[in-house]
C-alpha cells in the first residue's frame, strides 16, 4: 500500500461512508447534499486509487462518474421537489457541504496533477476537477432554488408574461 492508495481508502472510510449513510438515511433535506457530496468524493476515491495502483482506467471512471453525480442530483431535486420545499435543506448545512466539496476536490486534484506532471494526464486531471466543482455548484443552487420557492407551484412550461 501506498500514500495514494492509504488516501483514497481514509477518504472512502472517512468521507463517502457518512455521506452515503447521510443520503441513505434522514429528511429528504439532508439527504439530497449528502447525495452530492458522496458522488463528488468517490469520484475522488477513484482518482486517488488510480494514481495508487498505476491503473488510467479508474480515471476514466471518475470522468464519467464526475458527469452523472451531478446529474443525478438534478434529477432528486426535481422529482423530490415537493418534498424539498416543505422540509429544505438548512443553508448552513448545504454551504459547508459545498465548501467541502470545493476544499476536496482542490486537495485531491492539485495533489495528482503535481505528481503527474505537465503533459495530458495533469489536464484530463483539472478537466474532471472543474467539472466536479461545477457539478457541484450547479447541484448547490438548483437546492437553493427550491428551498426558496417556500412551496410556491412552479410555472408551467410555455407560460408567458405578455
Amino acid at each position: 500500500m501506498n500514500g495514494w492508495t492509504a488516501a483514497g481508502t481514509a477518504l472512502l472510510l472517512c468521507g463517502v461512508t457518512p455521506a452515503a449513510y447521510g443520503a441513505a438515511s434522514g429528511p429528504v433535506g439532508r439527504r439530497v447534499p449528502a447525495q452530492n457530496l458522496a458522488t463528488t468524493l468517490l469520484a475522488l476515491v477513484f482518482l486517488l486509487l488510480a494514481q495508487g495502483f498505476g491503473r488510467t482506467a479508474y480515471v476514466d471512471t471518475a470522468l464519467v462518474l464526475c458527469v452523472l453525480g451531478p446529474a443525478g442530483t438534478l434529477l432528486y431535486v426535481r422529482l423530490l421537489a415537493d418534498r424539498l420545499a416543505v422540509d429544505p435543506p438548512r443553508p448552513r448545512t448545504l454551504r459547508a457541504t459545498t465548501r467541502l466539496n470545493y476544499l476536496a476536490v482542490a486537495a485531491v486534484t492539485v495533489a495528482l496533477c503535481i505528481a503527474a506532471g505537465p503533459g495530458r494526464a495533469a489536464l484530463k486531471l483539472l478537466v474532471i476537477g472543474a467539472l466536479l466543482v461545477l457539478g457541484s455548484r450547479v447541484a448547490g443552487r438548483a437546492l437553493t432554488a427550491v428551498a426558496a420557492a417556500d412551496g410556491r407551484p412552479a410555472p408551467t412550461d410555455g407560460a408567458s408574461d405578455g
